[in-house]
């Protein structure tokens, strides 16, 4: 759809300050790769060249690289670069699975809204009124927060991912955690600010998302989101694990974590999806990540006045690598170099990160790489690769 974010703050240009490194216990060790072998689908035009060599690019940092795009043309293409396990050195699957972490806030953000359409959610509430008692803490009361600052991450509601991996990330990765275990790390810190005060992103704010889905669905949150959302996009690779899961099901990449610029690999493909829950618990490929973003900006699984309410933004520092950005309730703009702008949403995890973004005008671009990023550079590569595809 042909429409500006509706902006309510002032936009200023940020910078990402640093990438998060954690500390790893010795383990299953592989060298970083050169590039590898890349293919693409048949048929891709020069744009689909400009594609390719920017997954190219990409791998001499990365194990692997993916991609599904759809160009003017309306086809989609897909795209992969690298290797697709150390290992057996296998090559990387075209439109393969991977974890797409924090995007899952857009699917989460999409089914609050969707209730919030049938009138059984009120954006402006307290989340107090369908959680009672649950959250409070130092500076933190749940009468104070509504369930937009919320989605739009002005709640002032501290992270938690800091505390849970506190002693290294592979103590925690094949640890389940139920969501209030979640919460209640968080809540053990002081609040970050009062609600409504600025903008901070912070998972916590997420979880407490999923439990007010399950509170008034009375669903388990990945059956809400499955029947509201997977299921009406038909987004057939695309799925909410079950629980204990810890493996990705069909063709996917081997995903992999380095503590620093210079550390080996470790592979971390199988890992407890809890940890990130409603936050960034779910499996996708690029290609239904694409086909999610259309479906959604182009008003097919909200109400006009929901969607509108989903793009209404603020300013939202450090939301990407790159450049400016603003952020509504679950979803993102994304700033073009050829000009105007993008919806778009993107997630890290042990791993695996993926950018994606959808212009008014119907192009659209998923980008996975299959590791973090280890410095800065390494992040701003993956979002100008991301705008170099929408702006060949």
């Amino acid at each position: 759809m042909s429409q500006r974010p509706n902006e309510t703050q002032p936009t200023r240009r940020r910078v990402l300050a640093a990438v998060a490194a954690m500390a790893v216990a010795s383990g299953l060790v592989i060298a970083s790769p050169a590039a590898g072998a890349a293919s693409t689908a048949p048929g891709a035009a020069r744009s689909g060249d400009v594609v390719q060599g920017e997954l190219d690019v990409l791998v001499r940092d990365f194990p692997a690289a993916l991609a599904a795009v759809r160009g003017r043309d309306g086809r989609v293409r897909n795209y992969t670069a690298g290797v697709g396990d150390l290992t057996t050195n296998a090559k990387v699957p075209v439109d393969g699975r991977i974890r797409i972490a924090s995007n899952t806030k857009t699917f989460t953000a999409t089914v609050v809204l969707q209730l919030v359409g049938e009138g059984k959610i009120d954006l402006d509430s307290p989340i107090e009124k369908y959680l009672p008692s649950l959250i409070r803490g130092e500076g933190i009361d749940g009468r104070n927060i509504t369930v937009r600052q919320l989605l739009q991450h002005t709640s002032g509601l501290p992270e938690y991912t800091d505390k849970l991996f506190a002693d290294g990330i592979l103590k925690e990765l094949h640890t389940y955690h139920e969501p209030r275990e979640l919460l209640d790390l968080a809540l053990t810190k002081k609040a970050d600010f009062e609600p409504g005060e600025r903008w901070k992103y912070s998972n916590t704010n997420y979880i407490v998302a999923g439990l007010l889905i399950q509170k008034v669905t009375g669903r388990p949150i990945g059956e809400a989101i499955t029947d509201r959302v997977i299921k009406r996009a038909d987004l057939r690779d695309t799925y909410w694990p079950s629980l204990g899961e810890q493996t990705i099901r069909g063709r996917h990449p081997r995903g992999y974590y380095a503590e620093g610029p210079d550390s080996p690999f470790v592979d971390v493909t199988e890992l407890e999806p809890s940890m990130g829950w409603a936050a960034g618990g779910m499996i996708s490929t690029p290609s239904d990540l694409l086909k999610f973003f259309t479906a959604l900006v182009g008003g097919r699984l909200l109400k006009p006045e929901q969607l509108a309410q989903m793009m209404t933004t603020v300013e939202a520092p450090d939301a990407n690598a790159t450049g400016d950005a603003r952020y509504g309730l679950g979803l993102a703009t994304f700033p073009l170099s050829c000009g105007g702008f993008a919806w778009t949403h993107g997630g890290d995890i042990f791993g695996y990160e993926t950018r994606n973004a959808v212009t008014p005008d119907g192009r659209a671009a998923a980008i996975a790489v299959t590791a973090l990023p280890r410095t800065l550079p390494q992040a701003q590569r993956v979002e100008q690769a991301l705008d170099t595809t929408l702006c060949p």
